[in-house]
């Protein structure tokens, strides 16, 4: 009866550690792990139309000392008076294209509405490219940038103002490696604003020059804000078995990478560092990220607020100084919107590389990408260069996992003896315990021995984990035969019935407990786990395969060198 208490304890307290490690999750800015929620709050609803869009941020408390405005940005309608009531007749959307973007901007504050990458497909409809930002009824997300703070409240250029593009090529042509575009505002409160975009072969990063002219009579200290404009609902396509990281981030130096979940927008729980000279602003999601550069050193307030029902803005401020009649100030920034590459993120901004997002493993997580990145290279097979990277981990704790499995052999071996004096006191439980004790004493056997190696691993493990299910590469990658992308689930459930298969053979080796009622709940965690990798990528199947094989023939080289036959301890139900 203490047997089956125990066991139901054990069984408890590991069904404690999941949620917990769950809750962890959520606390650390994740989604739960194995238990998400379905939907986020607030994002049950259809987003809202463009039009709602184009709330542009209210004054920040550099603003308030200028103009008496309000000390946080807020939702329309606009105090400032610089937003119209409708976007100008004369509208257009202007469709520009280089080796891996299709864009289309708006002559209406020249804003990016839509980012279709040439080189990533659609996993949810492989006939068609990935849509990162997008302006239509399923997708709200725009990159918007405008000015306001003027003298007196009196409207300047912002992303609601009629432009001009200057003419010029709207294709990137074979062998030139850039294409400018270039959008000019009309006199707003004696300013003019020129917007130019710079587009670079290969590169997912557009450089976006302001320059602010006054045309005025009197010195005018605009301030120059860069926003992204972000619909609440997550990914289409994401499983409903794990759950990765939707939202607006900020970094800066001090309080490094911080995520917020749209929720805590929605109750106002934004818990960020609002004011910095450093850092980026970002919009995160699996696989992919947007987010706005500034120099460092220029001055910025961080804001992040609700927008209309289910679409949020998340920004920067950036503070430009004072500009005198007939003189112009320029600032220039950076906008990325693309695939989430590790190395290619590090070499645009400090910090960058952490929208792609490992959660508090990181430190374990980024040399495990660099090994695997590196095997990738020699292999040329992501599939491959998983089952390396675990044969590789499975030999560095080879002593380790060797310990454990010497201990299993050992409680294997005296497991008749155990049975049979549990046998005989049956009816004495106080006295059973005493003599199991015995028995593990004189054989030198610690219950516990298999336990204390593995758990060492599990954070190797887990970080393993991250590194497979947040890698883009993943994407579209293929492995053998059947496999053609290693980030979506075996079509054929072939991997995770094998997967299914090798769980069972590594659990049938473990000696199994004395206890009848034990031993059928020793199968229970397993073969749970093992259900949820039909659901998992073929990546991360793969992976826990390969450990899984790797581990079976490790216990059964170690058994039969210690004289205990392998065999396996089916349950009988």
């Amino acid at each position: 009866m203490n047997d089956i208490r125990r066991t139901i304890l054990w069984v408890v307290f590991g069904f404690s550690m999941v949620l917990l490690w769950d809750q962890w999750q959520v606390y650390n800015g994740h989604k739960a792990t194995f238990f998400p929620t379905s939907v986020q709050s607030g994002a049950s609803a259809p987003p809202a139309s463009p039009a709602a869009a184009s709330t542009v941020p209210m004054a920040t408390p550099a603003v308030v000392a200028q103009v008496g405005a309000q000390s946080v940005p807020g939702v329309a309608p606009d105090p400032l008076g610089a937003v119209p009531s409708a976007p100008s007749l004369a509208r257009e959307r202007i469709v520009v294209t280089t080796d891996v973007f299709k864009l289309t901007f708006d002559t209406d504050g020249g804003s990016l509405l839509r980012t279709e990458f040439l080189q990533h497909i659609d996993m949810a409809d492989k006939s068609r490219n990935f849509v990162l930002l997008d302006d239509s009824k399923e997708r709200v997300y725009l990159a918007q940038t405008g000015l306001i703070g003027g003298a007196a409240l009196s409207p300047l250029p912002t992303h609601k103002t009629a432009m001009t593009l200057a003419p010029g090529e709207r294709q990137l042509k074979p062998g030139v490696d850039e294409l400018v575009l270039s959008f000019e505002s009309g006199d707003v409160g004696g300013v003019k604003l020129v917007k130019t975009y710079t587009l670079k072969r290969g590169s997912y990063a557009i450089k976006v020059k302001h320059q602010i002219l006054n045309m005025g009579s009197v010195a005018v200290a605009p301030q120059l804000y860069l926003q992204l404009v972000r619909d609440g609902n997550k990914p289409s396509g994401e499983s409903a078995f794990y759950s990765t990281f939707t939202g607006p981030a900020v970094y800066t130096e001090l309080k490094k990478y911080q995520k917020v979940e749209f929720s805590d927008i929605e109750k106002n729980k934004i818990d960020i560092e609002k004011t910095s000279t450093n850092g980026y602003l970002a919009m995160v999601q699996h696989y992919f990220a947007s987010a706005w550069l500034l120099p460092d050193g220029v001055q910025r307030d961080m804001f992040m607020r609700k927008v209309d029902t289910n679409l949020y803005a998340a920004g920067m401020i950036a503070q430009l100084g004072s500009i005198e009649p007939g003189a112009s100030k320029s600032l220039e920034a950076k906008f990325f919107a693309g695939p989430q590459e590790e190395k290619v993120l590090e070499a645009l901004a400090p910090g960058l590389e952490l929208v792609k997002d490992y959660g508090w493993l990181t430190i374990l997580a980024k040399p495990l990408y660099w090994l695997l990145d590196r095997l990738q290279g020699y292999i040329n097979n992501w599939g491959w260069s998983i089952v390396a990277l675990v044969l590789l981990l499975k030999i560095a704790f080879y002593w380790l996992n060797a310990k454990a499995y010497a201990s299993m052999a050992k409680m294997k071996a005296i497991n008749p003896k155990v049975m049979e004096m549990r046998e005989r006191l049956k009816d004495k439980p106080q006295q059973m315990q005493q003599e199991m004790m015995r028995i593990y004493r004189e054989e030198k056997v610690n219950p516990m021995g298999g336990c204390f190696p593995i758990m060492v691993q599990i954070p190797v493990f887990i970080a393993l984990y991250w590194v497979l299910l947040s890698s883009v590469e993943m994407r579209n990658a293929p492995w053998v035969m059947w496999i053609h992308d290693l980030s979506s689930p075996d079509p054929y459930y072939i991997l995770p019935l094998v997967m299914t298969l090798t769980t069972v053979l590594q659990t049938a080796l473990n000696p199994a407990p004395p206890d009848p009622m034990q031993a059928k709940l020793m199968w229970f965690m397993p073969l749970a786990f093992s259900v949820m990798f039909f659901f998992f990528p073929s990546g991360l199947v793969l992976y826990w395969i390969t450990n899984n094989i790797l581990s079976i023939a490790q216990q059964w080289i170690i058994n039969t060198r210690m004289g205990v036959p392998p065999q396996f301890n089916l349950p009988k139900f």
